[in-house]
């Protein structure tokens, strides 16, 4: 007997140091933590992304969120920009593992500045002129409050203490205070359709479509430093590349994508969607100065806004070619500043009066707009023009932007050094909203003419899943919530907002909210710092 436990315990001694030895020779511990996401952890779909990307957590070794100090080079995670490291993208094999521009946006990883306000999403309402918070928690509407006119995106500043408004017809941008979620002081800005930030935070970059002009501002104060002129029509999205040196800018009007050297302020590349083909170094050679008014090419009789048609204008309820709205007369429509026959981009400087008849400011009518909601009209059908880009996005690993094209019903890959198209993913009509989740695996892609999202794996470059709203609606501009679990979007044509389970793949939720939402906010989100648009985050 006594030998008997003799021998267990030399097999209980012997047990730990086998094991100990074995861990050494492997180099235990060195490797990468399993990935919960990862094929054989949980069910996957085609190319073992799982449905809906739900987020995984941040690999050991990344950077702390809002920290500014070097971080070394662990195992598991890649270099990004000087001085910062992130998680290894999926499908990497060891030792060429490319970075993650969005390494910093994992669950969790709220900076200093935005962790203690509160969890709300900011909708803007360009037909009502409100701005509406919601709770995202509950679903409950908390306020409305009125802002400028045509409201279209919240975006939140580069030091994440405020959310911009911004009012292009008003020409102003209203601050909102996120510890609140209560508006400020309107700040005079010239047509501020988009509202972006440099990655150093020194500057502010209104997208002023109307002026087809590219507006270098003091990021506290909105003064107006530069003005620079754009070779295309309708400026709308952006985003930067890898290095922070190149702004990427979609025109959506005259179909081109244009490249901007931020350190020079010249342009490097201007890419025409057209016929993919790219030409370097383009300048402005004609037109107005900076700060003047262009009506982007608009004449009488001519038909450049998204909400008309064969050169009629059908606002509200208008049906082959006459308007029945409560301002017009039978066959012209008069209602914002819209006549028969001319349709003038959103941007046409002018206000409209409440009813009978054109308020007009330095000769041109302010219509609707660019992105104008007229229940049954949509722009996404591609007749002003093949190609109408929108969204930007840059890849995780920095090599590739992925442009949303309305027209085109799809997206276009753009070589993000190189500056040329080099593919194209059909994803439905009024391909709109890009946005990449949590984990960076999935880049989720808002279809507003077909009333739902595509799932778009970056790994695979293809489809991998399609959200239908049931019934139909109109999927717009937002974005991701902070746990990754959720995917808020503006109903742009119908007065609410969606909310889908990333999980699950499916709609959860609609929220009414008031007439034309567009680009919404989710803020707080994990991040160092914003760049712009709705949150995008580095």
């Amino acid at each position: 007997m006594r030998r008997l436990e003799r021998e267990r315990r030399r097999r209980v001694a012997v047990i730990p140091l086998i094991g100990m030895v074995a861990c050494a020779l492997s180099a235990c511990g060195s490797g990468p933590a399993p990935d919960p996401l990862s094929p054989g952890g949980t069910a996957a779909t085609a190319g073992g992304v799982r449905p809906g990307g739900t987020p995984g957590m941040p690999a050991a070794g990344s950077a702390t969120p809002g920290g500014a100090s070097a971080a070394p080079v662990l195992p598991g995670t890649a270099p990004l920009f000087p001085g910062v490291t992130g998680p290894a993208l999926p499908g990497s094999a060891s030792g060429t593992t490319p970075p993650d521009a969005y390494a910093h946006g994992r669950p969790g990883m709220l900076g200093p500045a935005a962790a203690r306000f509160p969890e709300r999403v900011y909708v803007p309402n360009s037909e009502s002129d409100t701005v509406t918070v919601i709770d995202p928690r509950t679903y409950r509407v908390l306020r409305t409050f009125e802002v400028g006119r045509r409201p279209q995106h919240v975006v939140p500043s580069w030091d994440m203490k405020t959310l911009w408004v911004n009012n292009t017809d008003d020409d102003s941008l209203t601050p909102i205070d996120p510890r609140t979620g209560r508006p400020g002081k309107p700040v005079h800005v010239d047509d501020p359709y988009n509202l972006y930030f440099t990655p150093d935070g020194r500057t502010a970059l209104v997208l002023a479509e109307r002026e087809n002009r590219l507006d270098f501002l003091a990021p506290r104060t909105m003064r107006l430093r530069h003005s620079m002129n754009l070779p295309c029509r309708g400026i709308n999205h952006a985003d930067f590349t890898a290095d922070r040196k190149t702004f990427l800018v979609s025109c959506q009007l005259s179909g081109h994508l244009v490249a901007v050297d931020m350190a020079t302020r010249k342009i490097r590349a201007v890419i025409d969607l057209a016929d993919g083909t790219t030409r370097r170094g383009t300048t402005w050679r004609g037109g107005a100065r900076p700060g003047a008014t262009r009506n982007n090419g608009t004449q009488r009789g001519i038909a450049q806004s998204h909400d008309t048609q064969r050169g009629t204008a059908r606002n509200h309820d208008t049906q082959r070619g006459t308007a029945r709205n409560h301002d017009t007369q039978r066959g012209t429509a008069q209602s914002h500043g819209m006549q028969r026959g001319t349709a003038h981009d959103h941007g046409m400087r002018g206000s409209h009066t409440g009813s009978g008849g054109l308020s007009r400011r330095n000769g041109l009518s302010r219509s609707n707009g660019h992105d104008a909601v007229l229940p049954g009209h949509m722009p996404e059908t591609g007749r002003l023009g093949a190609n109408m880009p929108q969204d930007v996005r840059l890849s995780p690993d920095g090599t590739t932007f992925y442009v949303a094209d309305m027209a085109r019903r799809g997206v276009w890959l753009v070589d993000a050094e190189k500056f040329r198209v080099t593919g194209f993913i059909g994803t439905g009509r009024g391909a709109h909203g890009l946005y990449v989740s949590r984990d960076s695996r999935l880049l989720y892609v808002s279809n507003r003419g077909a009333g739902s999202v595509t799932v778009i794996s970056l790994a695979l470059r293809r489809p991998v899943d399609t959200w239908h709203i049931p019934g139909g609606g109109s999927p717009d501009m937002g974005g991701v919530s902070a746990d990754g679990s959720r995917l808020w979007l503006s109903g742009r044509y119908d007065g609410v907002v969606y909310v889908f389970d990333t999980r699950a793949g499916r709609l959860i939720r609609k929220i009414k909210v008031g007439a034309g939402p567009h680009g919404l906010s989710v803020y707080p989100q994990p991040g160092r710092y914003p760049l712009g648009r709705t949150g995008i985050l580095r």
